[in-house]
């Protein structure tokens, strides 16, 4: 991917002269990604705010800065990528193709021995392995918290475009470049590929962290709210006793004679 860390550890100078053009490179780069930034982020700047304020009456400031963080992000990985572009005097590649995976590791062995640098961390191979996978962890950021994509997707984003930017790099920019001046290398899709996939997860990390917090603090806020058992009981009206009215006594002697009076009066003669 960053293609001139092996143009400096593939036939480069071992006194160090590959760390100073790897140096210069990313000054170059990094001056006309941000010269593209401005370019491209005034271009757009104005056809969203006039949108903004068509739609929403005013400027939403956080989709601004989201664009503007995409842009950035777009230049500068794009420049660091590409640039800075071979010139006349410059000599094409040894070695322009490269499919063993993890040879980033007998690279900085190799490199620690013969520079004498202790551990390997400070090694020029090393360190553009962790460029390379520091690269495309904004990506997976974006896929997460911006496009709502899940891991696998992510995964298939970072080395869809991995791959893309590797073949651009292996065809000498479509044949626009002189020759081939960044080297097609199988680390660099493994290490693009694992570095979305990191920024996924530290996206997907912050986003559980920020809910568990904005839960417990909806938790606290409730119970400073909540209003006391006692004065929180709904008084319940008491209704005035309901009046059952007495039954007649019964007297067993009285209504015995008055039905036996009954069945002994004569009914009426007819006419």
């Amino acid at each position: 991917m960053i293609g001139y860390r092996l143009i400096g550890r593939r036939g480069a100078d071992p006194s160090g002269h590959n760390v100073l053009f790897m140096t210069t490179a990313q000054e170059t780069a990094l001056k006309y990604g941000l010269l593209g930034f401005i370019v491209v982020w005034g271009i757009v700047l104005v056809p969203q705010v006039i949108t903004h304020l068509a739609k929403y009456g005013r400027i939403d400031r956080r989709k601004l800065v989201v664009t503007a963080t995409v842009i950035l992000y777009a230049c500068l990985g794009l420049a660091v990528v590409f640039l800075p572009l071979p010139t006349g005097g410059s000599s094409g590649l040894s070695q322009t193709v490269q499919l063993v995976p993890f040879q980033w590791i007998d690279d900085v062995k190799r490199e620690a021995v013969t520079s004498g640098i202790p551990g390997g961390l400070s090694t020029l191979a090393f360190q553009q392995m962790a460029m390379n996978v520091l690269l495309f962890v904004p990506l997976g950021i974006f896929a997460n918290t911006l496009w709502r994509k899940g891991a696998t997707k992510t995964l298939l984003i970072g080395f869809g475009v991995s791959f893309a930017i590797e073949v651009t790099q292996v065809t000498a920019n479509f044949g626009t470049a002189p020759f081939v001046y960044r080297i097609f290398d199988v680390d660099d899709l493994l290490n693009n590929t694992a570095g979305a996939v990191l920024g996924w997860v530290v996206a997907a990390l912050a986003s559980a962290l920020r809910s568990t917090a904005n839960t417990g603090a909806g938790h606290t806020v409730n119970s400073r709210n909540a209003v006391p058992a006692a004065s929180a009981t709904v008084p319940v009206p008491v209704s005035r006793p309901h009046r059952v009215p007495q039954a007649v006594p019964f007297d067993a002697r009285h209504d015995a004679a008055r039905l036996a009076g009954l069945r002994t009066q004569p009914l009426p003669r007819r006419p």
